[in-house]
């Protein structure tokens, strides 16, 4: 599949990898950033997100083949790849099965099993009729009922978008609604891989407990572990300044 993309700056490529329900545009002012630190920077959006094309399919295998895809088409050579939550399994399982990179940088995420915990974001998601739907603040409303968090429902009400006769969704919610649980999977080792891996993880964030780089770095061998103070599962968000240092200082 032909993933929509975006460019930014001039030099060592650098591939960046969105969560669940995001999309290219939740990163874009990081990586403008990381562009003036000497970075040609590639942010994807996944299949069922942003502007990329919908499917059926929604997994890491899946996935991993849209990414590899995506570099040979670039004709990208040994690029760091950058992934967070979703976009951070997506990478382990590219370098499961690909070798054509240099470096990965997991933000917030391990590559064990994850129980599903958004059914009550997709619920929240198909109360909205987007057909009929006649402004934002209307979603707002409809979505607060399921989702508490201000901050989280706007980030996720991001991917609903204004069209001249009305309002659309930049997410593929029936395949994710049937593909959720593919979401939490585990990424399996077929391999163990000893190029250079940074997991960056948040420090008021859960998705990477105590004694899971333990067993990272049983199939990760150059893996490291940073933690950011202060920084939630969304780390490029609530730490931008922190976040663009560890990613340069290691993948420079």
């Amino acid at each position: 599949m032909k993933l929509f993309s975006r460019k930014v700056g001039e030099g060592k490529p650098l591939i960046i990898l969105h969560g669940f329900l995001g999309s290219s545009d939740n990163l874009f002012t990081v990586s403008k950033y990381l562009a003036t630190q000497g970075f040609s920077v590639f942010i994807l959006d996944a299949r069922n997100h942003g502007q990329s094309p919908s499917s059926s399919e929604h997994n890491y295998q899946v996935m991993a083949d849209d990414l590899a895809e995506f570099i040979d088409a670039e004709g990208l050579e040994n690029p760091v790849i950058l992934g967070h939550s979703m976009g951070g399994k997506t990478v382990l399982q590219y370098a499961q099965k690909y070798d054509n990179y240099e470096k990965l940088i997991i933000v917030d995420i391990a590559p064990k099993f994850y129980p599903t915990h958004h059914e009550h974001i997709m619920e929240g998601l198909n109360a909205i009729n987007i057909d009929t739907l006649k402004s934002r603040k209307e979603a707002e409303e409809i979505f607060s009922e399921y989702v508490s968090d201000p901050g989280e429902r706007q980030f996720i009400l991001k991917n609903i978008y204004r069209m001249d006769d009305g309002f659309a969704w930049r997410i593929n919610i029936p395949t994710l609604n049937s593909e959720l649980e593919n979401v939490g999977e585990e990424i399996e080792s077929s391999k163990n891989i000893d190029k250079p891996v940074l997991f960056i993880k948040g420090s008021e964030s859960s998705y990477i407990k105590d004694g899971d780089f333990e067993l990272i770095q049983k199939t990760y061998t150059n893996a490291q572990l940073i933690v950011i103070d202060g920084a939630n599962h969304w780390v490029h968000a609530t730490k931008p300044k922190e976040f663009i240092e560890a990613v340069t200082e290691f993948a420079l």
